[in-house]
């Protein structure tokens, strides 16, 4: 995979496992930030809130570098750090996955336990749709107007996504383009006389 995509699950989808008439339900969906995350987990918990157990994890961010498992009341590291390993075996970010467990009565002891967590996060992962994305870069082109028709040249060359544009004496276009082919696009507008380059936040 190159270094400006990631991968994602495109919407909800949903496992089923049991061991033991313990039966775990699987549910995978895509999510942005840690508000998204927390704002599923307590529907799920309302939802099935004759569960014993509503165990979770998630990744977030391009890089991966944000990601969390909690094991809600099961034995350390049975319940979401399990989850959380189907999540990296696939590489995917931007995803939370829940496993929501009715206890059937009989112990199924840690590394049950673990299997168990692991085959059920699985089912919801494997069944999942997953896209490729890029990741952007915007970046706003400040400029005078007489030199509009090099700017709309560049764009139309390098294909960025126009995010907003202003046009009066002084103009302004708010680009969107794939991190790899921000330098070049950059270095492109910065060639046109007057043109300025305001970095987006």
């Amino acid at each position: 995979m190159a270094e400006d995509t990631y991968r994602t699950v495109k919407g909800l989808s949903e496992g089923y496992y049991t061991e033991k008439r313990s039966r775990f339900l699987s549910f995978a969906m895509p999510v942005r930030t840690p508000e998204d995350v927390k704002k599923h987990v307590l529907e799920y918990r309302k939802k099935y809130d004759d569960a014993r157990h509503v165990c979770w994890a998630y990744v977030l961010g391009a890089g991966r570098e944000t990601f969390r498992a909690v094991d809600d009341g099961e034995p350390s590291s049975t319940a979401g750090k399990p989850i959380l390993g189907q999540i990296n075996r696939r590489e995917l970010t931007d995803v939370l996955v829940i496993v929501v467990r009715y206890f059937g009565g009989i112990e199924l002891g840690t590394g049950g336990l673990a299997a168990a967590y692991r085959a059920a996060a699985a089912q919801a992962v494997e069944a999942a749709e997953t896209e490729e994305r890029t990741v952007d870069e915007d970046l706003t082109a400040v400029f005078e107007y007489p030199h509009l028709n090099s700017i709309m040249r560049i764009v139309k060359e390098e294909q960025p996504e126009i995010v907003s544009q202003k046009f009066e004496m002084t103009c302004e276009m708010t680009l969107r383009i794939r991190k790899s082919r921000a330098a070049n696009l950059r270095a492109r507008i910065l060639k046109v006389e007057t043109a300025r380059i305001e970095e987006s936040l």
